[in-house]
């Protein structure tokens, strides 16, 4: 027999989330376990891919990507954060968020070192940092509003502490970190000459007037802070995997060099096509924003007469509910046979009474799928 998996790949499990959608296929169920929109990409994003593949952009683009998109992406720090950015210098272009946070560690971290992450978190972060030979040290997000203990966050730093990973706004919360909280988290990063892996994918999906403050317009964190960012969520394209990450010269010239000898790049025309997007962010990110608001009032509403409890999120299109005494992993799986697939709270760390709710669905079906998550509680 063929030798088994390696050391670092028995460490974690394959995707829940990825794991639940299957799951709702099979059970014919409403899917409000994974994040994808449900509704089309903007017109003009795929008038530009099908313009692009008939201008014959074909080739490989550059390994950091095309050129017209990463002085896009410039032009898109320097507007929605205020950051002066060398498009030839600073950006590499990856194949989504995903392989933007595991490329920046690979390339960035040592074995032996130590990662910060806040719990909960999106579950790919785990693994990531496994992968890379680091030990994970994790601070504890309290519910109801998801604020960490400075005390406990102080005890996480040491010698060893190569990076933090944030997600601001967060999956599967909602929360958006404060400027006063990440004020906290950048002064032990100065002193501990740390870096910050920050998960931005979600910053123009806000509510109710919640502020997204980015890492890198901190004083003292421009030249640690690896920023990520993709297309996926906010121009509802998550399978075209286009991602990017903003960082110094030299944090971004090893990223790179991870990113040549594994993806290599992404496809060139879909880059074409990205750019568009940017151009007219304002137009397509309002609109998509606007859509989410609507259903986070409307889980809000669902959820509190079924007598969960949760924080409406401040951002994403995600809920993160819990109930006294229910053990999420087992109440998701009885949720199937009654037509309705969600996340459990295990799959993010140890909340073990939550369970996540994604609003991407249809309207109709996230009616039905919160209806019957309510009575399955309350019969």
């Amino acid at each position: 027999m063929p030798r088994g998996p390696s050391l670092k790949a028995r460490q974690f499990t394959e995707s829940v989330i990825r794991e639940m959608t299957r799951e709702a296929r099979a059970h014919g169920a409403v899917n409000l376990a994974q994040g994808f929109p449900d509704f089309g990409a903007p017109e003009v994003l795929k008038e530009a891919a099908v313009a692009a593949l008939g201008a014959e952009i074909n080739q490989y683009a550059i390994t950091w990507g095309a050129k017209g998109f990463r002085d896009a992406i410039a032009g898109k720090a320097r507007r929605d954060l205020g950051l002066d950015v060398d498009p030839e210098t600073e950006i590499t272009v990856t194949c989504g968020a995903t392989e933007a946070m595991i490329a920046s560690m690979l390339a960035l971290v040592d074995p032996g070192d130590e990662v910060v992450i806040f719990e909960p978190f999106y579950e790919n972060y785990g693994p990531d940092v496994v992968l890379s030979g680091a030990v994970p040290r994790f601070v504890r997000l309290r519910p109801p509003d998801w604020h960490f203990d400075t005390e406990e966050l102080e005890r996480a730093f040491g010698p060893r502490t190569r990076a933090v990973v944030l997600n601001t706004p967060n999956n599967p919360t909602g929360k958006v970190f404060t400027r006063a909280e990440l004020e906290a988290i950048a002064a032990l990063c100065v002193k501990w000459d740390t870096l910050v892996f920050t998960d931005e994918i979600y910053e123009h999906i806000l509510y109710d007037g919640a502020e997204h403050v980015a890492m890198a317009t901190l004083p003292g964190m421009r030249e640690r802070t690896v920023t990520i960012n993709s297309l996926s969520k906010t121009y509802s394209v998550t399978g075209w995997r286009v991602g990017y990450i903003v960082a110094n010269k030299m944090l971004i010239d090893n990223v790179t060099k991870l990113n040549q000898i594994t993806f290599n790049n992404v496809p060139i025309f879909i880059q074409d096509a990205a750019l568009k997007g940017l151009e007219l962010h304002a137009k397509i990110a309002s609109s998509i924003k606007a859509k989410y608001k609507e259903r986070a009032d409307l889980a809000t509403k669902k959820l509190s007469a079924g007598g969960f409890k949760f924080t409406k999120p401040d951002a994403p299109f995600y809920m993160f509910p819990k109930r006294d005494g229910l053990d999420g992993e087992k109440f998701t799986l009885s949720l199937l046979d009654k037509g309705v697939a969600v996340a459990p709270g295990t799959s993010f760390g140890d909340y073990r009474e939550h369970f996540r709710i994604s609003l991407t669905a249809p309207d109709d079906q996230i009616v039905e799928g919160l209806e019957k998550i309510c009575e399955a509680v309350n019969r």
